[in-house]
């Protein structure tokens, strides 16, 4: 049965008449009650139609007028924004189409205390708090329905045009939270899921539940052709991680000039390789006299970690000074970054350190670097999980002044070739294409 009322929000501030062209959300009254969001609260203007025989007499307008029409209705899931590359992207994403005027929801699973991202002022910030961990697989299952639920009621009321979900797990959730609503959905996978592994079940759900997604976004070609085996008919867009230009300092000293420093960034897990790092480094730390290692970061290995830097006898040249909440202050001040990661998406750290000017190293893992770095250009490759290789690279850097200079000369092009405009237009592609498909078991 058709609501006697019918709410319907213009989507522009243009006076309503004749002629007049507006993007319209239509819901029922009872609906619009629990969204303060669709009741005009700073948000445009909302009418309330009396209808005797319940028919709206309303041109339907296709997706990509709506799409131009004005501002879009935008809701971003992810875990938390408690640091690494995948919470910094969301957050930062948010707040860029945020200040262009659309209305954007960001949604962490955890609560606001644990965030480390700021976020802009017109970012609508909804905690579910649900991160709390669990202590057996009866106890997970329960946890995750809950998830689901409470994921279900916030999409809901943010009536929004898009869902964009970051990081597995959580678009398992999102997907099936977002069953039959009509929402557009897109998963976005930020690491290698060839490499990084979820589990089993996740695993298993990750299969099942991709395929209802409206598209996936994954950010390298080899991640998109293993995806696509499981998820053939969805849309899948690479789009590689950018620059981000509020993240830099333009005032840079030539490589050369600054600190005899290594940095390294990431979280202190094993999948970062960081104990390969110390013990490249601890073979040619004796010759090298002059310079020094520094991991900014936070994580469960740091025990471990120090534990080796003591059995190197290391303490006094590789230090581990935790979390950075400003890469660029500690980038500026180093000559050489180092990637030894076992695995990685597109990572950020390493765009950060070519953006900053400085002359990298990493492993050639089978997703990430290699699409960034361009080979003794730009930077140098050596074989994954190889600390000989690994070594040698590093003495060949730090002994060859003109070689650092020149490839760290060539390292800050990262900021044309992944800019913020180039990641922008491949999202606005994204975002205008398509309907939303039926999500549903």
């Amino acid at each position: 049965m058709v609501p006697s009322k019918v709410l319907f929000k213009l989507r522009s501030s243009t006076r309503w008449g004749e002629g007049v062209r507006s993007e319209v959300k239509i819901v029922p009254e009872s609906r619009a009650r629990d969204s303060p969001a669709l009741l005009g609260v700073g948000r445009g203007i909302t009418l309330t139609l009396e209808h005797a025989n319940g028919k709206l007499l309303l041109e339907r307008l296709s997706n990509n007028e709506r799409y131009s029409a004005g501002a879009m209705r935008l809701t971003l899931v992810i875990h938390s924004l408690h640091g690494g590359g995948a919470e910094k992207t969301m957050a930062l994403m948010a707040s860029r189409w945020a200040e262009l005027g659309h209305s954007v929801t960001l949604i962490t699973l955890d609560s606001v205390g644990s965030d480390r991202y700021p976020l802009a002022a017109g970012v609508e910030r909804v905690c579910l708090d649900k991160m709390a961990v669990s202590r057996s697989k009866l106890e997970a299952m329960w946890r995750n329905v809950t998830r689901v639920k409470a994921l279900r009621r916030a999409i809901r009321a943010t009536c929004c045009d898009h869902v964009i979900s970051f990081t597995e797990k959580v678009n398992v959730l999102v997907l099936l939270a977002s069953a039959r609503l009509e929402a557009r959905v897109i998963v976005c996978e930020r690491t290698d899921p060839r490499c990084h592994s979820i589990g089993r079940a996740w695993s298993l759900l990750r299969r099942m539940t991709y395929r209802l997604s409206d598209s996936i976004v994954v950010q390298t070609d080899p991640i998109r052709d293993f995806v696509s085996q499981f998820a053939a008919r969805v849309p899948i867009h690479v789009v590689p991680n950018c620059v981000w230009s509020q993240s830099l300092t333009n005032d840079l000293a030539d490589c050369c000039d600054r600190p005899k420093r290594i940095i390294a960034l990431g979280r202190l897990v094993a999948s970062k390789g960081f104990d390969l790092l110390i013990r490249a480094f601890a073979e040619i730390a004796r010759e090298q006299v002059d310079w020094e290692l520094k991991i900014f970061g936070e994580g469960p290995e740091r025990s471990k970690l120090e534990s080796l830097i003591a059995e190197l006898q290391l303490e006094n040249r590789v230090h581990l000074p935790g979390w950075c909440a400003e890469p660029a202050s500690v980038l500026s001040q180093a000559q050489v970054f180092v990637m030894s990661s076992l695995y990685e998406g597109f990572p950020n750290a390493l765009l950060e350190a070519m953006a900053m000017g400085l002359a990298p190293i990493s492993f050639d893992c089978e997703s990430g670097p290699r699409e960034i770095i361009r080979h003794e250009v730009d930077g140098i490759l050596v074989p994954a999980q190889d600390v000989t290789a690994l070594s040698r690279a590093l003495k060949s850097l730090l002994t060859n002044g003109e070689q650092r200079y020149r490839i760290a000369a060539k390292a800050c092009e990262v900021r044309d070739r992944f800019s913020e405009s180039k990641y922008f237009e491949h999202w606005e592609r994204i975002l205008a294409a398509g309907t939303s498909r039926e999500r549903g078991f």
